[in-house]
């Protein structure tokens, strides 16, 4: 029998740590003439602190096309007609000026569950993982750093929350990333198998007691333990989908190295966004997520104050610190979007026209939660770049993540507080 060629059983077949590129042959009909078109993904950079509001922004008299970057965007003046910046996004529900992660994807209300000081929805780029991750093998992949709470990021410590309101897990240094992503586990396969078999048994008695308990209870109760079965079928999926990979070995570029271990700052960001690059070249997976350091980064710049002083910047060092670590953020783009335009996808276009990158924070500088600082770029939602659009006044920052969605062919009528779509951008 003819069985259809497809990525994953070519792989089965392999022992190579070497990266297979996107191949024309793969998913398409026999003998097509034109190639598969490449995947989309999607990156969410999230900055904690904000950033320093003065020299950040362009002028709001200068719309569309006929803008100056500033200087805390300079570094971006290459990539000018590719980037785009909008002001007037913010979060209704926002109040608490240094949580500039936690509510940054999800735009949901804290107190919207009666009773509870503390609630969240499902963030952006989980939608995304759940239309673009059933192919790969990560769903999504979310990245940290060591700085936890110290960089303004708020509670959770991720950007990526589930539909259960939950954070998301993810690595806090390059060397856990690189080996989740590119290092094969050792173990013999019938080992793996059956451990994940004795997962998948233990799981299956927690739920049958879980449906047992349930009976007799009052309705706060049930409610509870209904979203603790949401919690394990969660489970379910991704156990099902570790064992449909279990045989499949992990691929890396053959360039690509294991990162130092005490990388910190500056070089640590550096070498995550080479590993997001390195992921989305062997499709390892579609969406990620950034939780950025602010201390380190500032640390690493030979700054002595604290990144919480920093953000309280006035006329200053603090206010130095505040447009160097703007600055650093710039640089470590624009490189990020060079090498993104540099990797040819199978159609002949670049990876970066598939991709759809998110930079900001639910912070705009020091306490003010207005005017999210919010710039993206890449070809993946059909945006078109190279523009300073400025918004109404309170537009929510949901608006943009449902725009971003849908452009990139997601089918969801809404996301968070949002609105509607900002047409604008298209």
């Amino acid at each position: 029998m003819n069985r259809p060629r497809t990525r994953r059983r070519f792989l089965q077949g392999g022992s190579t740590l070497l990266a297979l590129p996107l191949l024309e042959s793969f998913g398409l009909p026999a003998f097509a003439a034109n190639p598969v078109a490449p995947p989309k993904r999607m990156i969410f950079l999230g900055m904690g602190f904000g950033v320093t509001r003065e020299t950040w922004f362009p002028h709001l008299a200068e719309t569309g096309t006929d803008y100056t970057l500033p200087p805390g965007l300079a570094a971006l003046q290459a990539h000018k007609n590719d980037i785009t910046v909008i002001q007037n996004l913010s979060n209704q529900f926002s109040n608490e000026a240094h949580w500039g992660s936690t509510f940054w994807l999800t735009g949901a209300n804290r107190y919207a569950v009666p009773g509870q000081s503390f609630s969240n929805t499902i963030s952006a780029d989980q939608v995304a993982a759940e239309a673009f991750g059933k192919e790969t093998r990560f769903t999504s992949i979310q990245l940290n750093s060591k700085d936890g709470t110290t960089s303004g990021h708020g509670p959770g410590l991720s950007l990526a929350w589930n539909r259960q309101g939950k954070p998301v897990a993810g690595m806090d240094t390059p060397v856990a990333a690189f080996h989740r992503l590119f290092s094969d586990d050792k173990t013999p396969f019938a080992e793996r198998q059956a451990a994940l078999r004795k997962r998948q048994s233990v799981l299956d008695t927690v739920l049958e007691d879980a449906k047992s308990a349930k009976r007799g209870l009052t309705k706060r109760d049930k409610d509870k333990v209904d979203e603790y079965f949401q919690s394990i079928r969660e489970i379910e999926v991704r156990l099902g989908k570790e064992e449909q990979w279990l045989d499949v070995p992990k691929r890396r570029p053959s360039k690509l190295t294991a990162p130092p271990a005490n990388a910190s700052g500056l070089n640590e960001m550096k070498l995550m966004y080479d590993l997001m690059l390195a992921a989305f070249e062997v499709d390892a997976t579609r969406v990620f997520t950034y939780r950025q350091p602010v201390q380190a980064l500032i640390r690493s710049l030979g700054a002595t104050i604290s990144a919480h002083n920093m953000s309280h910047y006035n006329m200053g060092e603090r206010m130095d610190v505040s447009q160097q670590r703007d600055h650093a953020q710039a640089e470590l783009l624009s490189g990020f979007i060079d090498k993104l335009k540099a990797v040819e996808e199978v159609d002949g276009s670049r990876l970066f026209d598939n991709v759809t990158l998110a930079l900001g924070s639910n912070i705009s500088s020091i306490h003010h939660l207005n005017n999210c600082p919010t710039l993206i770029t890449g070809g993946g939602a059909g945006v078109k770049h190279g523009r300073h659009v400025v918004q109404p006044e309170k537009t929510p920052l949901c608006n943009l993540w449902l725009s971003l969605l849908q452009g990139s062919g997601i089918e969801v009528e809404a996301h968070g507080d949002s609105t509607g779509m900002i047409e604008e951008l298209f």
